[in-house]
C-alpha cells in the first residue's frame, strides 16, 4: 500500500498546532525586536499603495482593506504577516497591511484571523478595516520627507 497525502492544513489548524506545542500565556515572547530586512523601502511601499489607486479599470467585485495587528507572541505575529503575505496583502508598516482583493478572500482571511485569534490565551488585537480609494487618496505622511501630493499628481501647480 502507499502512503496517503497528508492533506494540507488550514492556516487556523496551523496555527492552533503551534499554540499547543507550547506558545502561551506564561512562555510569551514580548520582544518587539523585528527583522526590517524583509520590509520593503517607505518609497517603495508608497509606490505599491499608489498603484493600487491607479489601476484604471479597478474589479468590480474587489474590495480595498487594511489588516492592522497587535500581537504579542513573536510567532504567532510572524505566522500571520507571511499568512497575510501569501493571500495578497503587502506590508505598509511594520503591523498594518493593504489588501486589494475579492470579497471571498476578504471573508477568508477575516475568517481564518478570528479563529487564529479564539485558539489561545491573549491580549492581541486584529482589526480590519475596508477603505474606499478617495479615502486612501487623502492619505498623509508623517515623519517623512516625503511630498505624497506631488506623487499622487493631487497637487495643483501654477505656471506664469
Amino acid at each position: 500500500m502507499g502512503k496517503s497525502k497528508k492533506k494540507e492544513l488550514t492556516f487556523p489548524q496551523k496555527m492552533n498546532k503551534l499554540m499547543h506545542a507550547g506558545v502561551d500565556n506564561n512562555q510569551m515572547i514580548y520582544n518587539r525586536q523585528h527583522d526590517l530586512s524583509s520590509i520593503e523601502s517607505l518609497d517603495e511601499r508608497i509606490r505599491r499603495v499608489i498603484g493600487l489607486l491607479n489601476i484604471p479599470k479597478k474589479k468590480s467585485l474587489n474590495m480595498l482593506f487594511f489588516v492592522m495587528y497587535d500581537i504579542e507572541s513573536n510567532k504567532v505575529r510572524n505566522q500571520v504577516a507571511k499568512y497575510l503575505l501569501r493571500k495578497g496583502c503587502f506590508r505598509v508598516q511594520r503591523s498594518i497591511f493593504l489588501a486589494d482583493l475579492n470579497n471571498q478572500d476578504y471573508e477568508q482571511i477575516r475568517s481564518d484571523l478570528s479563529e487564529v485569534q479564539a485558539c489561545y490565551d491573549n491580549h492581541d488585537s486584529i482589526m480590519i478595516v475596508p477603505v474606499s480609494t478617495d479615502f486612501l487618496r487623502s492619505m498623509k505622511i508623517i515623519g517623512k520627507s516625503i511630498d505624497i501630493d506631488i506623487i499622487m499628481n493631487s497637487k495643483n501647480t501654477l505656471f506664469f
